[in-house]
């Protein structure tokens, strides 16, 4: 079972910010009697100054920022091997898939809804006009084509054949 005077360093820097912060209902003062509970106090107060003045933080010297920068540049650095591509272009194939499964799922209502073939024109028999046989060619021809193109993305408009000699 645990001690609530031995937290575990997280729980205890969280209950040192809510204090600080003015947050915490129910605060034990004995705990900030050790050495580690005063430097994370002193460590807390310091941080909430320097974010309320900018004057109040230590600047660090050149010399400091010259040894960092030496420490920075002999580090040893680790080359990764570059990552393939698989999700990216997995992602782009599933893309590829999903527009061409839309395109046939979107466009099978105008298949279905179209008309019944139509059945082959007859034999017209020698007595009728030209102009008849004319007039029966082309909607003969107007019905294959719209059921070709279907009966919805094309509206049906008036047409008239003319005066046909």
């Amino acid at each position: 079972m645990e001690n609530k005077l031995t937290l575990p360093a997280k729980d205890w820097n969280e209950t040192i910010s809510e204090m600080v912060d003015g947050e915490c209902d129910a605060f034990d003062a004995s705990r900030m009697d050790t050495p580690y509970g005063r430097q994370t106090w002193d460590t807390y107060h310091l941080i909430g100054d320097v974010m309320r003045n900018e004057h109040l933080a230590i600047k660090p010297s050149d010399l400091f920022n010259a040894r960092i920068s030496k420490l920075v540049a002999a580090e040893r650095t680790h080359h990764a091997a570059p990552t393939r591509g698989y999700l990216r272009w997995g992602a782009s194939g599933v893309a590829a898939a999903a527009a061409v499964a839309a395109v046939v799922w979107f466009n099978a209502p105008y298949e279905q809804e179209s008309a019944p073939p139509v059945a082959p024109a007859l034999a017209v028999s020698s007595s009728t006009v030209p102009a008849e046989m004319a007039r029966n060619e082309f909607q003969d021809y107007v019905a294959a084509h719209s059921q070709m193109v279907g009966a919805y993305p094309v509206r049906h408009v008036s047409y008239d054949l003319g005066d046909a000699q």
